[in-house]
Formats: C-alpha cells, sequence, structure tokens
C-alpha cells in the first residue's frame, strides 16, 4: 500500500474542535443537500405523471396515453439532453457507461446535469436518478462552503460537498449505511484519513433520513414514491446445496450480460458524442420502440421498459404470478437493449435498470428445480449491481438490505454469487483490448 500524505494526524484532528465546526457545518449542507434531493426527486415523479397521464387525459384519452404518444416524448427528451450536453457547462454530467462516480462537481455544472437528468429520466430513458443525486449534493455543498465562508480551504470543500452528496444519496435510498458504503468504494476512501470524511458524511446522511421522513409528515405527500424500501418476497431460512450449485451459473450469466450491455452502451456512446443533436433523439425514439414492442408482444405495459425500474421492482417481484417466463424474458431482452442505449447516450444513473433487469433474471431463475424466489432475486440483484459499478461491498449491503425482511438465509448466496460476478467481469473486462473502447472501467 501507498504512504498516505503527510499532514496532521487524523486521530488528533477528530478531537479538535474545529472537527466539531466541521461536523456543524456537514449537518447545515445535510439539511440542504437532502432538501434538494426531495425537491429533484418529486419533480421527477410529478414530471413523469403530467407528461404520460395528466396531459394525455387533458387532451381526450381517457385510457391513458396512446403507444405512440411515447415516441415524441422520447425523441423531445433527446433534444433537451443534447442541449444540455453541447450548450450548458459540465456536458450534462458524467456518462453513466462509465460507471458511478463520486467526483464533486463544480456549481456551475449544475443546471446542465439537472437539466440532462429531468430531461433523460423524467421522460421515460431507462436510467436512474443516484448519479444526478450524486452531482447535487456535491455541487450544493461546494456552494454552501463558499457561502458560509469563502476563505475556507479548498480541502473543507471537498469534504462537505462527500458529506452533501452522503445526505443525497442517503434520501434516495432510505439508508444512510448504503449511501456510505456506495460512496466510499466509489471514492476508494480509505487509510487513517477515512473518519476524517466517514463522519461528517455519515451525519449528513443521518440528517438525510431524518430530513426524509420529516418532509413526508410535513407536505402529505408519500417518500414512498421517490425513494426505495426493502422487497416483500417470501421467508427463507437457509440455503442448501441445490441452491449454492444454480447460484454459481446464474452469476456467471449476468456478468456476461451485463459486459454484452455496456459493449453496446460503449459503441452507443462513439457514434452519439460528435453528433448529439442527431443520434440522442433517434435513440429516443429507439427505446420508445422497444418499448411499444414489449407491450405487442407480451402484453404489459411500456413502462416496464421505460424508466429507471425503482418503483417496479417492488410489483415485479411481488407478483411473480403475473409473468411467464417468456415474457420475463422478453422484459430482459427489450429493457436490456433500451438500457444499453441510453447509458452511452443520455443522461443518469447506472444502477437501479441494473437493480430492476437483476430482479427480473431472479424470477426467472426462481424456475429452475429446487432454486427458490427469494434467493435468486437476492443473487440476481447483487450479480448485477457489482456488474455495472464493481463494488462488491456495495452490491452485497444493497442485495441483502433490500431482502432483510426475509431473513439472512440468502447471505451466503448473495456473497458468493456477487464474488462470482464481480471475478467474471474483471476476467472479461481483461480478455479486451485495454484499447478497446467497449472494455469497461
Amino acid at each position: 500500500m501507498a504512504d498516505e500524505p503527510a499532514g496532521p494526524d487524523p486521530a488528533s484532528t477528530l478531537r479538535s474542535k474545529s472537527f466539531v465546526a466541521v461536523l456543524v457545518l456537514a449537518a447545515i449542507v445535510g439539511v440542504i443537500a437532502s432538501l434538494a434531493a426531495w425537491c429533484f426527486l418529486e419533480l421527477i415523479f410529478y414530471l413523469q405523471r403530467w407528461v404520460f397521464t395528466d396531459i394525455p387525459h387533458d387532451v381526450g384519452f381517457d385510457h391513458g396515453a396512446p403507444l405512440w404518444w411515447y415516441l415524441p416524448v422520447l425523441a423531445f427528451a433527446g433534444l433537451v439532453t443534447a442541449f444540455a450536453i453541447v450548450r450548458l457547462p459540465g456536458q450534462g454530467g458524467h456518462i453513466p457507461s462509465e460507471g458511478l462516480k463520486a467526483t464533486p462537481t463544480q456549481p456551475i455544472e449544475l443546471p446542465g446535469v439537472l437539466v440532462a437528468a429531468l430531461a433523460s429520466i423524467s421522460l421515460g430513458v431507462v436510467l436512474g436518478p443516484e448519479a444526478p443525486l450524486i452531482a447535487l449534493g456535491g455541487g450544493l455543498g461546494f456552494l454552501t462552503i463558499r457561502s458560509i465562508r469563502p476563505d475556507a480551504p479548498p480541502q473543507l470543500g471537498v469534504l462537505l460537498a462527500s458529506s452533501a452528496t452522503f445526505a443525497a444519496v442517503s434520501f434516495l435510498f432510505g439508508s444512510p449505511i448504503i449511501a456510505a458504503v456506495i460512496l466510499i468504494e466509489a471514492a476508494g476512501i480509505g487509510g487513517s484519513r477515512m473518519p476524517l470524511v466517514l463522519i461528517p458524511g455519515l451525519l449528513a446522511a443521518g440528517i438525510g433520513s431524518l430530513v426524509s421522513i420529516g418532509m413526508g409528515t410535513v407536505t402529505g405527500l408519500r417518500t414512498a414514491d421517490i425513494s426505495l424500501s426493502p422487497l416483500t418476497l417470501p421467508p427463507f431460512a437457509r440455503p442448501d446445496i441445490v441452491d449454492f450449485l444454480w447460484t454459481i451459473p446464474f452469476a456467471v450469466a449476468i456478468a456476461v450480460a451485463t459486459f454484452v450491455i455496456f459493449r453496446l452502451a460503449r459503441e452507443a456512446q462513439r457514434i452519439a458524442t460528435p453528433r448529439p443533436f442527431v443520434v440522442l433523439p433517434v435513440v429516443g425514439l429507439l427505446v420508445a420502440g422497444l418499448a411499444i414492442a414489449f407491450h405487442q408482444t407480451a402484453d404489459h405495459p411500456v413502462n416496464q421498459v421505460l424508466f429507471s425500474g425503482q418503483d417496479a421492482i417492488g410489483p415485479l417481484v411481488e407478483n411473480p404470478g403475473a409473468w411467464s417466463l417468456s415474457a420475463l424474458a422478453l422484459l430482459v431482452a427489450f429493457k436490456g437493449v433500451a438500457y444499453g442505449i441510453s447509458l452511452g447516450t443520455f443522461r443518469g444513473g447506472p444502477t437501479f435498470p441494473a437493480m430492476f433487469l437483476g430482479a427480473a433474471a431472479g424470477l426467472m431463475a426462481a424456475q429452475l428445480p429446487g432454486f427458490e424466489t427469494t434467493p435468486a432475486v437476492a443473487v440476481g440483484l447483487g450479480a448485477a449491481v457489482v456488474s455495472v459499478l464493481r463494488l462488491p461491498l456495495s452490491a452485497v449491503v444493497l442485495a441483502t438490505l433490500f431482502t432483510v425482511h426475509t431473513g439472512l438465509g440468502s447471505g451466503p448466496l448473495v456473497i458468493v454469487g456477487v464474488v462470482v460476478a464481480y471475478l467474471t467481469i474483471q476476467a472479461l473486462d481483461a480478455r479486451s483490448s485495454p484499447s478497446d473502447p467497449a472494455t469497461a472501467s
């Protein structure tokens, strides 16, 4: 391990009065970032309802938006996102095909990030809100400290930006623990200086969770519409040898499928980069077309293919009887392609569509003899997350906490599935040429 940079002793810093002041500032930015996250997620929720429910009803479509409605909406999403990428600072935020980045965003880049994210996520593109929330938290952290203390050292700005990011992500996942694990692992924070980031970040994340509870009480709005909660699955006491035998090839299959999806994403990115005003509207039309084709072939709603899937995971796994094996296969295929081309062109996060696809694949795997629904879904979640993010601890924590109501019986299978998927995706990456643009990061 490389030597840590010289500087004040972290233990003495934790005991200093200045660190107490940092904790107070972290609490302040935690409240600000959580309120901003709440507004952002509520705006996404209401924009989706306005565009796909209220406007069609107001113009005379009493039974919901007609299928053709999705084509111009997704094409418009492409135009707006392209405008944010080309004309606004920050290029609309990081490209989701490059994974999940925890690098703080500068305040000047926030308008472009928010415009691109709202156009992409609200209008049906297959991406999630976690990456824009990371950018929003970081940018607001920098903005807050510069407003309070213009002469603050850069290190304090980075620290409070990280704390604000903890709070914003905690609001989305409904858990400070999940937010802390993901951001620590994504940012590569470690060593003796980790507590200097972890303690303010956890405080801000805890504040974020309290704000989530308080906003639901004060406003009367259901925070369940904008944040995740554990899945409802049958209890699962303990795994047996059959579960372990199915877990290994299932995790390998998820890793291989994810690798293919990201190859498609990198190819879409290569085509879209020089001509976004042409390619992004076309990709929007393709995503809409895939959703319509899925509806026509599987007789399930188009919104199963569109959007991030974070609101659809619960209903999907809670009612597996509504899905035949062929319908699940079509869902994975159509949403997988829509996810791949969205990753390389639009702006948003890669995590939630992967979780949805992992859960759908888990329902398919549950048709195998001796492999029950609960462990299959849990392994699918963990293997999909680690294949996309390359963050094994985060994948284990996510899959475990989202299936916590079923007991801890799936835990060993989740760990095995995550390790197998992680090693598989790393091996596939290594077999690709380093100069190949489709090589995963």
